[in-house]
């Protein structure tokens, strides 16, 4: 792809689909009001995240070009001039910024929010080991937050549990691939990676997927969702979900992803079938 639509890394809009879980739990998928304020909460977040990114590779391209796959992306790769790509960032934050205030529902505040978490990461706060995690894990749960606060929709505690479970567990194994990849050269890519060690990811990544996987389960049986959903059925998408996530714990371990993952997503077809297979029982207990 041209280097400008690379450094957007629009294959990471994927993780912004966390904005239609609200419509998909809360019912509301028959409002066209409510339709139409989740799609520009979707816009939003890949305006603001590509934004995110561009800035990431400007204060990072020294860095990636020590990494055998970031080091081809443009700033790093010098493909792309710094000065074309902070133009290309101001205008993915103002577009980002004009849908999130006027269009994206009632509570704008969640994207500056995320805007200003992520570069207080770049900044700095990436360099402290596990909050690091938990900060990555965040920005996953303030698109939950758009597309269910902002737009009028309830956030049980449940999504939010099984949300905070599932993103720590792709924020732990993202470091386990990066430290699997770099090795004896992963301090030079990324400061932090020298406070972690792969038995401590390892034991980090079986606490959170068993957490993930427990507590959706829990939530599928719980008498809240029978009531709410009116099913008792949801148990049924249990499987998809661990499957999910043990096919995405031998990537990591016998395939070395991980590393990644929309791009988990996109290149491996076993993952795929067991989201779009999981979404579409969902769908129809749902119905």
């Amino acid at each position: 792809m041209p280097a400008l639509i690379r450094l957007l890394r629009p294959h990471q809009w994927l993780k912004n689909g966390f904005v239609f879980v609200g419509l998909l739990f809360g019912h509301a998928w028959h409002d066209p009001l409510i339709i139409g304020q989740a799609l520009a909460a979707f816009a939003a977040f890949c305006l603001l995240s590509s934004a995110v990114y561009v800035m990431n590779d400007l204060l990072d391209r020294e860095q990636d070009r020590q990494h055998p796959k970031k080091k081809h992306r443009p700033l790093a790769a010098g493909t792309m001039n710094v000065s074309a790509a902070i133009a290309l960032a101001a205008v993915c934050l103002f577009g980002g910024s004009v849908l999130a205030v006027f269009y994206a529902g009632s509570a704008p505040w969640i994207f500056f929010a995320y805007v200003a978490m992520n570069i207080a990461y770049s900044l700095g706060l990436k360099h402290i080991v596990i909050l690091d995690v938990f900060i990555i894990a965040s920005g996953f749960m303030l698109r939950i937050l758009a597309g269910t606060l902002g737009l009028g929709i309830a956030p049980s505690h449940w999504l939010l549990l099984c949300g905070l479970m599932l993103t720590l567990f792709l924020g732990f194994a993202k470091r386990l691939s990066e430290l699997n990849a770099l090795r004896e050269e992963s301090t030079g890519h990324r400061r932090v990676l020298e406070h972690y060690t792969a038995p401590m990811l390892d034991q980090f990544i079986g606490i959170t997927a068993a957490a993930t996987v427990i507590s959706y389960a829990l939530y599928t049986v719980s008498a809240e969702t029978a009531a709410l959903h009116g099913t008792r059925q949801l148990i049924l998408t249990v499987p998809f979900v661990l499957y999910g996530m043990l096919r995405y714990l031998w990537r990591l371990h016998a395939q070395g992803g991980g590393g990644d993952a929309a791009q988990e997503l996109l290149t491996d077809p076993h993952l795929l079938i067991a989201v779009f297979g999981w979404l579409l029982l969902v769908l129809v207990l749902l119905r």
